[in-house]
């Protein structure tokens, strides 16, 4: 006899709380495919767009070994946004159905993308104020709830660590160099922490989605408690090198965390909703190398087709 949507929705929720992790195949409500499929594919779309801004200074990097490292790195984001479609796949949507959503302006990426990089010294924040922020919310979701994504996690977080060692690098780096080189840091610093901040999202009293994420374990932690973390972390890291956060309402208080300014909303929305500084550039920017690159996909479609052709006959 099938069970009824609500015995169902009883044992799925009991998985959910007994740690079990929800694999492709497994029964789960349409609101949580749902869920999954935003989260994940704006995920996948993060780590691709993410790639431009500093694909723009491959070129002009101040060495041949800062060149290696950051080509080493945008190669890495690369992999994370082949890692997470392929996770994302697993839930019934195909990678060209993301792309498509992606170009129509139906699916989101990170709103920190949206800013341009203007220096080198913007390469050192992104690595150590974006690539860190990512940290702390992906190191939560090496447990969440569905086994494919929590799974691509664990890889890409390894990863993610070497990114935000090689952005403190640069910022220290120049920290320790000419007060132009001072300044350029700093200037950094000012433009992406708020931005940085607004990476978790609004505040989870904000956000029509955080009960259900929460209750299904998609999300382990809210965004304020990621958003926090983040910042007691991350300001002593600054202070430790000469740099200063750009919010005057920063107090440390006695447990050691930091009393913080507030964040202006209205600046994260309208990027959001794609009124940034960069948002036309980058999405046009990849609908261009997309459709440069269909006739790879397709000769390797091609190929593979061959191939499997010569196995079938060889049998």
């Amino acid at each position: 006899m099938s069970n009824t949507i609500e015995e169902l929705e009883k044992q799925f929720q009991e998985k959910i709380d007994n740690e079990i992790k929800i694999e492709p195949k497994d029964w789960m409500p349409d609101d949580y495919r749902k869920n999954l499929i935003r989260q994940m594919s704006q995920h996948a779309h993060s780590e691709v767009i993410g790639m431009q801004p500093e694909g723009n200074w491959i070129t002009r990097a101040p060495s041949l070994r800062a060149k290696k490292i950051l080509l080493a790195k945008i190669q890495d984001e690369a992999g994370h946004g082949l890692y997470l479609y392929s996770a994302a796949e697993t839930l019934g949507v195909s990678r060209d159905q993301f792309i498509q959503w992606l170009h129509e302006g139906k699916a989101k990426y990170s709103s920190i993308f949206n800013y341009p990089t203007l220096n080198w010294a913007d390469m050192g924040a992104i690595g150590w104020l974006v690539d860190g922020a990512a940290i702390v919310n992906q190191v939560s979701l090496q447990k969440t709830s569905y086994g494919p994504y929590a799974r691509a996690m664990v890889r890409i977080c390894k990863e993610e660590s070497f990114h935000q060692r090689q952005g403190y690098e640069i910022m220290a780096k120049m920290m320790a160099g000419t007060k132009e080189q001072q300044q350029m840091a700093q200037d950094a610093l000012n433009r992406f922490w708020w931005p940085s901040l607004m990476m978790f999202g609004p505040h989870d009293s904000d956000s029509s989605r955080s009960s259900l994420a929460l209750k299904w374990k998609i999300k382990r932690e809210t965004n304020d408690t990621l958003r926090k973390r983040f910042i007691d972390k991350t300001i002593p890291q600054a202070e430790f090198i000469g740099l200063k956060v750009p919010d005057p309402d920063a107090v440390l208080q006695p447990d050691g965390s930091y009393k913080t300014g507030s964040i202006d909303w209205d600046e994260f929305w309208n990027v959001v909703k794609g009124n940034g500084p960069c948002n036309k550039q980058r999405l046009d920017h990849h609908k261009r190398a997309h459709d440069h690159g269909r006739w790879v996909r397709e000769a390797c479609i091609a190929f593979s087709e061959k191939q499997d052709k010569r196995k079938a006959i060889a049998k």
